[in-house]
């Protein structure tokens, strides 16, 4: 069976892409994109989020399973509805997302989301099964998938309860191993549960992604 992860996205208006518009960054990726660079948002979004984007990227690019040649991962933005994970962006496309909520009945997230999620669906095969990687605690992801996908959109069921960072942990584990998580359909799930016991950090889990300044890298770590 084909499966494609849909990857919540990074916040595009925080203290970490502060680092990224500021012309005198001393960022590696920050200095790349003010000198016009573009670059993938996967790769721009882990440096927003961190561990969480980081455990989606590993474990999408690890498990997805598109059909025929199509993509296996996508990512929602604010306001350019969907875009697959080796998107490159650049910084134009960055301030666009941080001025546009993500928030239901938000007509400029709403509709070009909805709009690629039917194309999505016209393009892939009857028989794909899509996850999504993201909270699936508020309706802010989920109204427009569950629309779009129905019985079709599925969710690994250890993401209840847990916080963002233990997602990602979560998730890059799992992508080290090569062990997929376990998926529940979305429609009529209960999406609020008790929290998990803690994960144990292992090897790297905790590494901010890219070269941050040192208040930065205090930021990270905060729990």
């Amino acid at each position: 069976m084909a499966r494609v992860f849909i990857l919540s996205p990074a916040r595009s208006d925080g203290v970490r892409a502060s680092y990224l518009f500021n012309p005198n960054t001393t960022t590696v990726l920050g200095r790349e994109l003010q000198a016009g660079v573009r670059q993938p948002i996967g790769k721009v979004f882990s440096f927003l989020s961190g561990l969480y984007f980081r455990g989606k990227l590993a474990y999408a690019e690890t498990f997805s399973r598109p059909a025929s040649e199509g993509v296996g991962a996508w990512v929602i933005t604010s306001n350019q509805g969907l875009l697959p994970l080796q998107a490159e962006i650049d910084l134009e496309d960055l301030r666009g997302f941080s001025k546009t909520p993500i928030a239901c009945g938000e007509s400029r997230y709403e509709t070009p989301l909805r709009r690629d999620l039917r194309n999505l669906v016209a393009k892939e095969n009857a028989e794909t099964q899509y996850v999504l990687l993201g909270s699936v605690s508020t309706d802010k992801y989920a109204a427009a998938l569950l629309e779009a996908f129905g019985e079709k959109l599925f969710f690994p069921t250890d993401f209840i309860g847990r916080g963002d960072m233990s997602r990602g942990g979560l998730m890059l584990r799992h992508a080290r191993m090569k062990t997929e998580l376990a998926y529940a359909q979305l429609a009529g799930a209960v999406r609020n549960g008790k929290r998990p016991p803690k994960l144990i950090p292992v090897g790297g889990e905790n590494r901010p992604a890219g070269n941050f300044p040192k208040q930065s890298r205090r930021l990270h770590k905060k729990p």
